[in-house]
């Protein structure tokens, strides 16, 4: 086991910013993170870029891609003008790359990975992945996470927005830089909704529905929503149905997660801050009231062993 990984009052401090700072940014595209978010995760995380894309390993497809710092033109065009033998070699590489494949191989969306993790240096450099598609573009290292997709339970699974950190040449991440990203995971996620949220607007719900979602948020099955607003089961089904029909879901969880904020879901929930990390067997959750920069510090000085997820 390594020794323990501790960090500095500034690292505590940068990380609690991230986590709490309200940001009115949005990116140009379609969908994203905050570009500020994204620049502060730069300094934080040490690397030269970062790209977000939500992927759908089913019919092999990404639906989006941000860059930080912004992709020129040029480099979208590229991108979008790429023919079927480009998109098929490319999804090749990924396949066959143990680090960038990781989360279809193994159903993992937790693990913050790198290529370390499975090669040696000369085994990177022989992958296609890097000789193809990582080296071109002056990549040595990287760091990948995974978030669930928002729209993954009514589009099917396989479903994953993806964030990588990447480097150029000379050091590789270290355990500090990957346990940062871990703490950070929920919160980007969560980032990554209320943007969602920000640029579609939730549709108003009548005082009920809010009532029952409420209620939903909460775990409450339907008998109990019944019988906590004194109304039948089937009339508790209808007003499921109509909100999912506003809302434009097809389950509990997404209503939930489409209509609430965080600070509504923490304030029904009674909690101030909740982190939930695994490594090694080891299970981390603080919960209550602590401030971010002690949670963040108590997290960060608990000793996290260098996991490699595969044998080399």
């Amino acid at each position: 086991m390594s020794a323990p990984i501790r960090a500095s009052e500034r690292d505590l401090r940068a990380l609690a910013a991230i986590v709490s700072e309200n940001r009115p940014d949005l990116p140009d595209g379609e969908e994203g993170l905050p570009p500020s978010l994204l620049a502060d995760l730069i300094g934080q995380i040490h690397c030269d870029s970062i790209s977000l894309e939500r992927y759908d390993s089913g019919p092999r497809r990404s639906w989006f891609l941000q860059g930080f710092p912004a992709l020129t033109d040029e480099e979208l065009k590229a991108i979008e003008d790429r023919d079927p033998a480009q998109l098929a070699h490319q999804y090749a590489c990924h396949l066959d790359c143990r680090s960038c494949s990781y989360p279809e191989r193994t159903g993992d969306l937790r693990n913050v990975v790198k290529p370390s993790d499975f090669y040696s240096a000369r085994q990177w450099h022989s992958t296609g992945m890097y000789c193809d598609r990582m080296r071109p573009q002056g990549i040595e290292h990287f760091l990948g996470l995974c978030l669930p997709d928002p729209a993954a339970p009514s589009a099917g699974p396989g479903r994953t927005v993806r964030l990588f950190c990447f480097r150029g040449p000379g050091p590789d991440f270290t355990e500090r830089d990957r346990a940062a990203l871990m703490l950070l995971r929920p919160h980007l996620y969560q980032a990554y909704l209320d943007a969602e949220r920000r640029r579609h607007p939730v549709p108003r719900l009548t005082p009920r529905q809010n009532d029952l979602l409420h209620l939903l948020a909460a775990g409450r099955t339907n008998t109990q929503i019944a019988h906590r607003l004194g109304i039948s089961e089937g009339t508790v089904r209808t007003h499921l149905e109509n909100i999912y029909d506003k809302l434009h879901v097809s389950s509990r969880t997404a209503a939930v997660t489409r209509a609430l904020s965080l600070p509504e879901m923490v304030k029904l929930l009674g909690l101030v801050f909740l982190i939930s990390i695994s490594v090694r067997q080891t299970r981390v959750c603080l919960a209550g009231e602590l401030s971010h920069s002690r949670m963040l510090s108590r997290l960060m000085v608990h000793s996290l062993p260098h996991h490699h997820l595969t044998a080399r």
